[in-house]
């Protein structure tokens, strides 16, 4: 487990950002309702538990309308999907922690739960309770010792961006991957452009971007595993909004 160094670099890079860039450009809850407080779910490990050395992190943003088309008949159920609590583009799935020879830390030994209070603060990033109750036990029990600070440290990275339209980028003839990066690029200008993963699912519509951080907080090369399809890959965006 890493220790506060690390998170303290973290936060001042993200204040730091914060203060240079101003607000986003587009604001991806395009409406949003919270409550004041949400139940708390129960979160079983589905997994092995890791508690191996952070070497670095990776921050996925998931596009809600095409989790939506795939969510089917569950869609109406789904706070991210049914539109009475908002329209959502990209959201925050989570901050995961990386670990050497492309392993990672999941499911790290923890005594501490988020509050109801805590979690409902968090649903215009984050718009599904049991989402941001699985990531804190899965992935930031394995990065800092309360879910308030990893919460904290999530919020602080997504307010420093400049969130692209990916709207009117779906719209680009002969859209690729690569176009994707350089509009994330052309937005936020100190990522390079290896550190902007993405994720596509086999009919080769975007499911995620997937920004890679090193130990120190610092946009550094993703690597094959999450880098995803080169920059000529096609790729297509589900606007669905």
């Amino acid at each position: 487990m890493t220790g506060a160094g690390p998170v303290r670099a973290g936060l001042a890079l993200g204040a730091a950002a914060l203060l240079a860039s101003g607000p986003p450009a587009l604001a991806q809850a395009y409406q949003c309702r919270v409550p004041e407080r949400v139940s708390v779910p129960r979160i079983a490990p589905d997994g092995e538990r890791r508690e191996l050395r952070v070497t670095g992190y990776t921050f996925a943003l998931s596009w809600s309308p095409e989790h939506c088309r795939d969510a089917g008949s569950r869609a109406g159920r789904l706070r991210q999907c049914n539109r009475r609590n908002g329209w959502f583009g990209l959201i925050v799935h989570g901050l995961w922690p990386e670990g050497p020879g492309g392993r990672w830390p999941q499911w790290c030994r923890t005594r501490y739960r988020p509050s109801g209070e805590m979690l409902a603060r968090r649903l215009c990033m984050s718009p599904s309770a049991a989402l941001l109750a699985r990531q804190w036990a899965k992935h930031g029990s394995c990065m800092v010792r309360r879910p308030s600070t990893y919460y904290r440290v999530q919020q602080i990275l997504w307010d420093s961006y400049d969130k692209p339209d990916l709207d009117r980028l779906s719209r680009k003839d002969g859209l690729t991957a690569g176009d994707l990066r350089d509009a994330w690029i052309a937005a936020n200008p100190h990522f390079p452009r290896g550190s902007i993963g993405i994720d596509r699912n086999e009919r080769g519509w975007l499911e995620e971007i997937r920004l890679c951080y090193d130990n120190d907080w610092m946009p550094t090369d993703c690597g094959r595993r999450r880098y995803g399809p080169a920059n000529a890959a096609p790729l297509s965006i589900w606007r669905g909004l």
